[in-house]
């Protein structure tokens, strides 16, 4: 194709769909209101020429706050159309945040939708001289605002058609002028050590990444797009309007932010992307209706969710189901997963994704039991959102996925993942200190993205998240391993409750002390007819041992060498904020944890195979005292 940029891509799709093809429906007042691509083509022709003789330049910043809709998606088209550059701000940002990132990023206008946002912005007005205007969309509330610095969106449009000559050759002209290595949006970091900071990206990154994902999971024409992510942040830009202009994709605006929901039930998107802690959410939810439903409905639950566990996990081993599983999940998809996926909105979906924190393998196994494609992709701002994928028949829950087409991934001496490619972000605007930090351009002068994060490559090319890198503890190896991975993945399982993985400069290998659920291993054992009388004898059954330690070995599986668990003892109590072993929120106190423990944690460097403890006990009627007890040390 010869579009460079996304206007130039909106362009090409309007003259392909001349006839009256559907381009967005946002809804209004209860009903689906449709807007063709001609329509959009005047609102954004109309918005393109008004910013131009409101002498908005090329280059020029233009900042943009407010819920996702038509007139947000038209003002963001109109003006890369001039070759102005989009600044994304947050809806329930601060008036101090959005004075930090509208002046940092030198924004001359910016576009506002409401009442509500234009306060905001006349709040710290004495804090933005660059801006020329602010424009609204949403007129109600704003009707006996007299002031010049506030100009309606409508007005700005009139402004554009009053412009002399042929409009329609103008706008051509102005985007046909763009090239893909022009700046296109800035999006601000979280900024969670500092003050934010503002990555620069173009249009040939946004393209590119857009278009390395469509190679892995096509968009047609006929696909909807829910557009629920905010323009502040990246995702919605690749995952929505990139690919509405360069593959045709329905785009759907909610009603409101508390729509959503039953908005994307109405729609059934093609492809959705929520982050983990939505797609826990949702596993909630399935959960408490079931438990509310019609005796009938919680046997066909309890009877066909295990046929869909087995199908997910042949589908995960790209394994081939056999006859009778194929015929007893059709009955379930009918009578069950069928009618969850419609409650979902997930009726039509292809592909589902997770970003962000990692989702617990039994949340993404559920989704697949349900015939739901979730897979999990990683990457950052930097990168133009994303740089690794899962695969259709190769998701592995430990893995966030290979590299993208025509990405590369690499992690350097220290274990810190590296991401090259044309998705690659330009750097950050007015801080080049922090971009020569953040890119590493090796001898051929590629350009690495530094990510911060720990991680390798296994053998079949699946790239595996850690931790952060300052986050990594070195052992005396020199091998480093992450704590936090390791006591994460260890508590996916049901059976254990808490971990502390222990190594330090002193030692080789990783050692555990793991806490036990009590209440889920004591059901186990009841079932395997194993009698016990307290956590302590229950703990130190070594039935209970080897159940634990299918666990760990399943962990280590997804570790390099150095960095697996090789020892580890089940306690035998539980980690207790009132002894200050961990915080009210149970966050682990690990010097603490560390120095009450040390003799256990020495036994398991020295090889010892059991080591005595004395563990202090409170008794119900106040009495305090001490116990001598001998607990196993597990070597694997």
């Amino acid at each position: 194709m010869s579009a460079e940029t996304l206007p130039q891509f909106f362009l090409e799709r309007v003259e392909q769909y001349a006839a009256g093809k559907v381009a967005l429906r946002q809804k209004e007042f209860g009903i689906w209101q449709e807007f063709t691509w001609q329509d959009s083509y005047t609102q954004v022709r109309d918005l393109a020429l008004g910013l131009l003789a409101l002498g908005v330049e090329r280059g020029d910043r233009v900042a943009t706050v407010g819920d996702n809709d038509r007139f947000y998606l038209w003002a963001y088209l109109g003006l890369l159309a001039i070759g102005g550059v989009q600044v994304g701000l947050y809806t329930d940002a601060g008036a101090e945040e959005m004075a930090y990132v509208i002046d940092h990023s030198d924004a001359v206008v910016v576009f506002a939708k409401d009442q509500e946002q234009c306060d905001k912005l006349l709040e710290i007005r004495d804090r933005l001289p660059k801006v020329r205007r602010v424009i609204y969309w949403e007129e109600r509330g704003l009707w006996d605002y007299d002031d010049p610095w506030l100009v309606s969106f409508s007005a700005v449009q009139a402004e554009g058609r009053a412009l002399a000559g042929d409009l329609d050759a103008r706008l051509a002209e102005e985007a046909a002028r763009g090239r893909g290595d022009d700046l296109a949006v800035i999006c601000y970091t979280s900024g969670t050590t500092g003050l934010p900071k503002g990555a620069m990206l173009t249009h040939a990154n946004l393209v590119t990444a857009t278009a390395a994902f469509n190679a892995v999971d096509r968009r047609l024409d006929t696909d909807n797009h829910v557009s629920l992510l905010p323009l502040g942040w990246i995702a919605e830009h690749v995952l929505g309007v990139a690919p509405h202009v360069m593959y045709g994709i329905l785009m759907n605006f909610p009603e409101a932010p508390e729509t959503v929901r039953a908005n994307v039930r109405e729609i059934a998107p093609e492809g959705i992307l929520y982050n983990s802690r939505l797609w826990d959410n949702l596993v909630g939810m399935v959960q408490v209706r079931i438990n509310e439903a019609s005796w009938w409905n919680r046997q066909l639950y309890q009877r066909f969710l295990p046929i869909g566990y087995r199908m997910a996990d042949k589908r995960l081993h790209n394994e081939a189901p056999d006859i009778s599983l194929r015929l007893a999940y059709a009955a379930g998809d009918l009578l069950l997963f069928g009618p969850l996926r419609d409650q979902l909105g997930l009726s039509r979906v292809r592909s589902a994704y997770t970003a962000g924190a990692a989702l617990s393998p039994d949340a993404m196994r559920f989704f697949h039991a349900l015939g739901i494609n979730l897979k999990q992709i990683y990457g950052s701002t930097e990168v133009a959102g994303g740089a690794t994928v899962h695969r259709d028949g190769d998701v592995r829950f430990a893995s966030v996925g290979k590299p993208a087409p025509g990405i590369d991934v690499k992690t350097g001496e220290d274990g810190e993942i590296l991401i090259a490619g044309p998705n690659v972000f330009r750097g950050y605007y007015k801080d080049p200190a922090a971009t020569e930090k953040a890119l590493l351009v090796d001898g051929d002068g590629v350009r690495w993205f530094r990510t911060g994060d720990a991680g390798y490559i296994d053998a079949d090319g699946h790239v595996i998240y850690l931790d952060r890198v300052k986050d990594m503890v070195v052992l005396a190896s020199g091998d480093s391993f992450s704590p936090q991975f390791i006591e994460g993945r260890l508590k996916f399982s049901p059976y254990i409750r808490d971990v502390m993985a222990v190594g330090d400069q002193q030692h080789d290998i990783v050692t555990a002390l793991v806490i036990i659920d009590f209440e889920n291993v004591g059901a186990w054992a009841e079932k395997k007819g194993l009698g016990y009388t307290t956590f302590l004898d229950l703990s130190q059954k070594p039935e209970v041992y080897a159940l634990v330690q299918q666990a760990v070995e399943e962990v280590n599986r997804n570790l390099p060498p150095r960095g697996q668990v090789r020892r580890f003892v089940l306690m035998h109590k539980e980690f207790d904020a009132d002894e200050a072993e961990m915080t009210r929120s149970r966050k682990l106190r690990r010097g603490f944890l560390a120095q009450r423990y040390q003799a256990i944690i020495d036994a398991m460097h020295r090889g010892d195979e059991r080591v005595r403890v004395q563990a202090p006990v409170r008794y119900q009627d106040g009495r305090e005292g001490f116990i001598e007890t001998e607990l196993r040390i597990m070597q694997l």
